[in-house]
């Protein structure tokens, strides 16, 4: 059931005006000598501005007003405190001292910062006692305390016997106090259950927190038996007259006597009245009930009375206030039967002179309100009440007090309120309701709810398009209802148009087809395109077909077609070759390229990549440059994919002596060679210097397999992969064994000569796992089953000879010693890594012991020394060779991060040590005079010899002789070389390029340094210093950048063509256009620059076009073409009223647009204080300007109706005032401000304050000028 309560303007207002009325006579506030209402509701002056507190008060007032501020201003208090709680080393939990700082006291603090939110810290005290201190807020600190308590300190526990009665007070609302006691004593207090007979509470803590625990308690029990309870029985019949009107006397009674008394609601069926406080105060109240009860009891007495059940809830009132105001008219109450109750009889209780007097009240207010209904079909209900209940409105404006009620599926209307008002509310919507019926109509139709989304269509247009055309109201059911009925209302004519409109949309669905697509969701994506854009063009090819892709969630390839068969058909065959052409577009193909040639498949600055991808049509991903991988992925079209390939591999073929070679093996043989997961192949790979295999794709039958890499290491791949193929074609056999992963290097030795020994002893495989296998321990042997069982054998003895460990001894002179432990033991750990992890311990430092231990399988042990010995024997060989390169170069010959040093020192086993760095401002050595006890004495020393090299370029080498001989020249190789390019001086700063990035992009690129004179010489020689393998390829790069360079210039030059072209300014907005559109077209299309005059320009008529000749005449042509149409547009003025000039604009100006892009035409509306406010220009084609003034004279005749109709409803709208007898129409006076009373200058010779005055009234940042002085400025 529903009802529609209509709050009118005029019951608004009585609401607001606290429904009193207005008397006739009224005296004005003001008029009379005595301060009026208006004037006594204003603030006193010390009210609004309370004056500072004096040092001696003296006064009364003085008192008051400093209690004025010093009731607003308080001190700020800090939300973090800081508190140090101290456990006894008697009363600690955890009393082991060494473990102080890391055992389970730490722990647990650490724990409670975590829970609490608090911040602890620990420390000891000489008592061997234990503080803490706890920083946070308040209740962070409380919660640590506690905490701390419960698990650092030992915890004793008391009980405390408390009476059943007070354990509630002790709990408090919800459990609040009890918290609030645990927080505060740091205690757990435990109080028995309601249904325990137990009146003991525990409570457990510290010795301190129990004490305080317990006095807090028994405080609490203490004030409880000061306080008494009494319970009263009262008939409840009396509970009214002991209760009061409004529960004044009850009110009243409390204030008396300070206690509490509690009586129960009418609602509730009790008799009892409890009455709380102090023992005198409860006494006093109970004496007051018990004698009203009894006066009452003896004095009232009853009549019955008939009251009709309908008009009981008019006695009442509501919530009961109509019975409150006869009990304090009368002093009667009035008992009406319980709501649930068929009882009709209503008894009036009072003294008997005052019951005539209540009975009157009681059928007054029974008849004062009548309940009729008028018949009217329920789906008639809401035209009745109208668009946001208007119609209502307007029915109950003159009965406000009249309640109309509508009950859904009910054809009659409830109407309830005062007599008189409800026959003129009956009257007026019975004639609403003939008027309705006669001239509308509504109809039924059934279709399938399937269909009825599509009927409303997206965003509701296609059932909003038919409520418009034919002015009828559609109800479509909800999915939830599942119902076929829809319901059309309206206008009889325009009903059965919209029935057999939408009866015709339903059995044109009947007739869709829905089609579901299988399309792989990798496509789905670029299917729809970036923002939709792919798939908005598809819709707009089949617009009659809806298009739905799963979500991709969903991991679903269905993609759901439906609409008209035809139609349906044709997009599915569309969409089925897009999907084919990405099919044939999406063919991948990885390519094998040596890393050191990726960047020259990339070429300077991507061109031959970006050339490749152009020229095939594919699209090329090279692997990042920090990863491991090779594989270079084409993806695109089969056949551009493949020629895409071989470009790549061409260009490789020409930068290294790279062939490439097709060997013969049968396909069925080729999943074994491969092995598991490539592991077979890849072993080939690598022992044969990382050639490249591939194998032809599964399943081709190609037998084909080709070899890609340096000419030895194809021949050597070539060989293998044959004998491996005739091996397989015999018979093949695969075991497998595992090893630890540190045996592995021992295993295949030395550049594989361990491995190498037993292949060659036994003809079997060898595979070992690779970083990337899972399983490191897994070893596979393949070959023939002799072959296999052989090398199998083998591996298992040596293996097992790891497993057993041994330890030996060696002697190695202690000045060798260092070079074993340095850097952090590096030798030594590559000793384990290469020799099963064999351990060598080396004598403490300062021992001058010589024997070192190892330890390990044994003939990792044997090969371990005899690696060590051959070690040493280099050390002992050892000599220091001395190289002379000038310290200018050190860093160059270093590379970056010292990287080519440390390729010299790898290479050739040999340590290098660099000088170091001279200081540039220390005086040379020679001049250096002798000093004797802070004297010089005289003498100097002879001068150097100026052939001597200096000591800063003296590079010391240490190791095996030839090994230092050969590592000298490798040095000397890296001593970089400078030559000179010439380049025209006004390309220098090209060439540098914005911030240095060109000429950084250069050096980076030939891995050279490039020097670029200063601009002041203007000279032509760019200085280049690199290594000489490096300098030709530089001195290239930079003449090609330099051609290109020139090239630009000359096109720079082609493009400066300039020409204008004379355009009256009144056209250059619409040469822009909106937002510059049109302007940014012509720019685009003719590729030029097109600049209009500034504001301040002397020739404003004209704009420049810079560009190639050719584009600079074509835009030139483009803007006349423009400017030509537009003379021939005209310009009317025409006259709208401007309170529809809102809505033809629209919000945002959407309306306006709308009509701007339908008539192609331009509408200039006047400014806001434009001298005639309604004119409109209206700028376009003749024709067409024509045709947008009828459609604009249009819209405002249909929008002036509802200006008119909204005028009409203001002017019976009366304003919502404060004042009673005001007039809505009278204007308002200037605001007075803010008004006080008793001002100082109303009384004194105090001069008011100017309220123009920015002395008096500052305003907030604004400085206040000084008043002028005679002694000067004011300082302070």
């Amino acid at each position: 059931m529903s009802s529609i309560a209509v709050l009118t303007q005029e019951s608004f207002n009585e609401h607001r005006g606290g429904l009193l009325t207005e008397q006739d006579g009224a005296p004005v506030a003001g008029t009379s000598g005595a301060p009026g209402p208006e004037e006594e509701s204003l603030p006193t002056y010390k009210d609004a501005f309370p004056p500072l507190p004096e040092k001696a008060a003296s006064t009364e007032g003085s008192q008051e007003s400093a209690g004025a501020w010093n009731s607003k201003i308080r001190p700020l208090k800090s939300s973090v405190i800081t508190q140090v709680f101290h456990v006894p080393l008697e009363e600690r939990k955890y009393k082991d001292i060494n473990q102080f700082g890391e055992g389970d006291q730490a722990k647990v603090c650490v724990d409670i910062m975590h829970k609490t939110g608090a911040h602890l810290e620990l420390s000891m005290a000489k008592d061997q006692g234990l503080s803490i201190m706890v920083s946070g807020k308040l209740d962070a600190v409380m919660k640590a305390r506690k905490e701390i308590v419960s698990r650092l300190q030992t915890q004793a526990s008391a009980t405390v016997a408390i009476p059943k009665e007070h354990h509630r007070f002790i709990i408090g609302k919800n459990g609040e106090k009890l918290q609030e006691l645990e927080l505060k004593t740091a205690t757990k207090i435990q109080i028995p259950r309601p249904d325990d007979p137990s009146n003991h509470i525990k409570i457990s803590g510290t010795k301190e927190g129990l004490e305080k625990a317990k006095h807090e308690v028994l405080l609490i029990s203490a004030e409880q038996d000061k306080r008494a309870v009494e319970r009263v029985n009262i008939d409840k019949v009396y509970h009214p007259f002991i209760t009061g009107a409004y529960n004044k006397l009850v009110g009243e009674m409390m204030q008396e006597t300070g206690a509490r008394i509690n009586v129960p609601p009418p609602s509730v069926n009790k008799t009892e009245i409890v009455i709380t406080g102090e023992k005198e105060q409860v006494a006093l109240a109970v004496a007051m009930i018990k004698k009203i009860y009894e006066e009452k009891q003896k004095n009232t007495t009853t009549i019955a009375v008939e009251v009709k059940k309908s008009q009981h809830k008019y006695v009442i009132g509501p919530k009961g206030n109509t019975l409150q105001e006869i009990l304090e008219k009368t002093g009667v109450s009035v008992e009406i039967p319980p709501s649930d109750s068929s009882s009709e009889t209503v008894i009036l209780r009072g003294e008997p002179d005052r019951l005539g007097q209540a009975l009157t009240e009681v059928y007054a207010k029974a008849n004062s309100y009548t309940v009729s209904s008028v018949s009217a079909p329920s789906w008639l209900h809401r035209f009745i009440i109208g668009k946001k209940g208007q119609n209502l409105a307007k029915i109950t404006q003159g009965s406000p007090k009249v309640h109309i009620e509508f009950t859904e599926g009910e054809d009659r209307i409830t109407l309830e309120g005062p007599t008189k008002d409800l026959q003129m509310v009956h009257t007026q919507i019975e004639a609403i309701v003939t008027d309705l019926i006669n001239r509308m109509d509504y109809t039924e139709i059934s279709v399938d709810p399937k269909f009825h989304r599509h009927l409303i269509g997206k965003g509701g247009v296609n059932i909003n398009r038919i409520k418009e055309a034919h002015k009828v109201t559609v109800r479509i059911p909800p999915d939830n209802e599942k119902s076929n009925l829809i319901r059309i209302e309206g206008d009889p004519q325009g009903v059965q148009e919209a029935k057999k409109e939408l009866l015709e949309l339903a059995s044109r669905m009947e007739n869709e087809r829905t089609k579901d697509l299988i399309i792989e969701q990798r496509f789905h994506r670029a299917i729809i395109g970036q923002k939709g854009e792919n798939i908005k063009e598809v819709r707009d090819k089949f617009p009659e077909v809806i298009i739905n892709f799963p979500d991709p969630a969903q991991k679903s390839d269905i993609v759901q077609l439906r609409g008209p068969r035809t139609e349906v058909e044709k997009c599915a065959k569309f969409m089925q070759k897009i999907v084919a052409d990405m099919v044939e577009n999406s063919f991948a193909v990885s390519v094998p390229i040596f890393k050191q040639f990726h960047k020259n498949i990339i070429g300077k600055g991507g061109a031959n990549i970006k050339k490749i991808r152009e020229e095939t049509h594919t699209k090329i991903d090279l692997p990042a440059e920090n990863s491991n991988s090779e594989m270079i992925v084409i993806t695109g079209k089969k056949a551009d994919c493949e020629a895409a390939r071989i470009r790549i591999l061409a260009i490789q073929k020409e930068l290294a002596n790279i062939t490439e070679m097709e060997v013969s093996i049968p396909s069925k043989l080729h999943n074994s060679l491969i092995g598991s997961k490539g592991r077979f192949v890849r072993s080939i790979m690598e022992e044969c210097g990382g050639v490249h295999i591939h194998f032809p794709t599964e399943g081709s039958g190609i037998d084909k397999v080709t070899i890609r890499g340096p000419i030895e290491d194809v021949e050597k791949a070539k060989q293998q992969l044959l004998a491996l193929a005739e091996e397989k074609q015999i018979k093949s056999h695969t075991a497998e064994l595992r090893a630890k992963p540190e045996y592995h290097k021992f295993l295949i030795g030395k550049g594989g000569g361990n491995i190498r020994k037993v292949r060659d002893s036994t003809g079997a495989r060898i595979i070992f796992p690779t970083a990337d296998d899972q399983d490191q321990e897994l070893i596979t042997v393949v070959g023939t089953e002799e072959a296999v069982r052989e090398a199998q054998k083998e591996l298992e003895e040596l293996i097992k000879s790891l497993d057993n460990v041994v330890e030996d001894h060696m002697i190695v002179d202690p000045k060798h010693h260092r070079y074993f432990v340095a850097r952090r033991g590096q030798v030594l750990r590559d000793l384990a890594d290469e020799y099963g992890g064999v351990m060598v311990s080396f004598p403490r430092t300062g021992s001058q012991s010589d024997k070192v231990t190892l330890k390990g399988a044994k003939d990792c042990v044997e090969a371990a020394k005899k690696r060590m010995l051959e070690i040493i024997e280099d050390l002992d060989a050892q000599v220091t060779i001395e190289c002379i390169i000038a310290q200018k170069f050190h860093r160059s010959i270093m590379g970056p991060k010292g990287s080519r040093i440390q390729q010299i020192t790898r290479d050739h086993n040999v340590q290098i040590k660099f000088p170091d760095r001279e200081d540039p401002n220390a005086p040379p050595a020679a001049e250096v005079a002798i000093e004797e006890n802070g004297e010089p004495n005289g003498e100097v020393k002879e001068p150097l010899d100026p052939a001597a090299p200096k000591k800063c370029d003296v590079i010391v080498l240490s190791g095996r002789k030839e090994r230092c001989e050969s590592a000298v020249e490798a040095l000397k190789a890296l001593v970089p070389i400078t030559i000179e390019v010439e380049v025209p001086f006004e390309l220098h700063r090209y060439i540098i390029g914005q911030k240095g990035s060109g000429i950084r992009k250069m050096m980076d690129e030939f891995e050279v340094n490039i020097q670029v004179p200063a601009p002041d010489l203007q000279s032509d020689i760019i200085a280049v210093t690199g290594l000489s393998t490096h300098l030709d390829r530089a001195k290239e790069g930079l003449l090609e950048r330099v051609k290109e360079l020139q090239s630009e210039q000359e096109d720079r030059a082609l493009r400066s063509f300039k020409l204008t072209i004379t355009v009256d300014p009144k056209y250059h907005p619409k040469i822009i256009g909106r937002k510059g559109a049109i302007i940014t077209t012509i720019r685009t299309e003719h590729d030029v620059n097109i600049q209009f005059p500034e504001k301040n320009d002397e020739n404003q008529d004209q704009i420049a076009i810079t560009g190639y000749e050719q584009n600079a005449t074509g835009a030139r042509d483009a803007i006349q073409a423009i400017v030509d149409e537009l003379e021939e547009m005209i310009s009317e003025d025409i006259t709208l009223d401007s309170r529809v000039h809102a809505r033809i604009i629209g919000g945002r100006g959407k309306g306006i647009r709308k009509i701007m892009d339908e008539f192609k035409v331009d509408l200039r509306f006047p400014q806001p204080g434009a001298a005639d406010p309604n004119l409109v220009t209206v700028t376009g084609r003749p024709e067409l300007v024509d045709e947008a003034i009828d459609h604009l004279l249009n819209l405002e005749e249909e929008y002036m109706s509802d200006v008119c109709e909204n005028e009409s409803k203001m002017a019976y709208m009366r304003p919502g005032g404060g004042g009673g007898g005001a007039s809505g129409d009278e204007p308002r006076g200037p605001s007075k401000g803010f008004v006080v009373r008793e001002a100082p200058w109303t009384t004194g010779d105090v001069k008011a304050p100017d309220m123009s005055s920015s002395e008096d009234f500052p305003s907030f940042g604004a400085p206040v000028a000084a008043k002028a002085s005679p002694w000067g400025p004011k300082r302070f």
